[in-house]
């Protein structure tokens, strides 16, 4: 949580952690930067007003960082191009002090399962990428080709090889690929594809 009001951080942080959460405070912006330790799954509770910047400002910086924990800001006041700048910048909720617990933590719950999601998501494309960087160059080619809808004779036609030469490639590349079919293949390049 990053909001300057003492007040504010001290009963939200103690309601949290009675609701069974773990909280981390923060007063300033800059102390969240410096000194906030990425975690998943989580979410940050984030004033929109505080003295040194804005909580669009910091939603920015943490953007450009590829902190990508979601964010739900509390308010006392906001404008309502600033909510807009918020949620376009993939804001989660957006609440306006004084604001009710239970819409409070619906929105916490809310943030962590996207964040779960996320980090699941990107674990699966870390491991589907550590996989295909284990592809020789020639099984690469051959992985390519195959997830463009080729048969084995044309990949061969294209490498200037032959089939049985293809057969063995395709075989290692869906054991390293850990592909069960063509369709997993097709969707796992795909993720290696998203996370380059």
């Amino acid at each position: 949580m990053i909001d300057d009001d003492a007040s504010m951080r001290s009963s939200l942080s103690r309601m949290l952690i009675n609701c069974g959460y773990t909280v981390n405070v923060f007063e300033r912006p800059e102390d969240f930067i410096e000194q906030s330790i990425p975690v998943s799954p989580a979410a940050i509770l984030l004033d929109m007003r505080m003295p040194t910047m804005t909580g669009t400002e910091l939603q920015k910086r943490l953007n450009e960082l590829g902190r990508n924990t979601p964010i739900i800001f509390i308010s006392g006041e906001s404008l309502p191009h600033e909510i807009v700048i918020a949620m376009k910048q993939g804001a989660i909720d957006f609440l306006f002090k004084p604001f009710n617990l239970d819409d409070l933590l619906k929105a916490i719950a809310s943030a962590i399962e996207k964040d779960k999601e996320v980090f699941k998501v990107t674990t699966q494309s870390m491991t589907v990428t550590q996989r295909y960087e284990s592809l020789t160059p020639r099984e690469k080619q051959v992985c390519a080709l195959l997830v463009d809808g080729l048969m084995n004779k044309d990949i061969a036609v294209c490498l200037g090889t032959t089939d049985a030469t293809i057969k063995v490639h395709k075989s290692r590349v869906m054991e390293k690929m850990q592909a069960d079919s063509l369709q997993d293949l097709v969707r796992f390049l795909a993720l290696v594809k998203v996370s380059s």
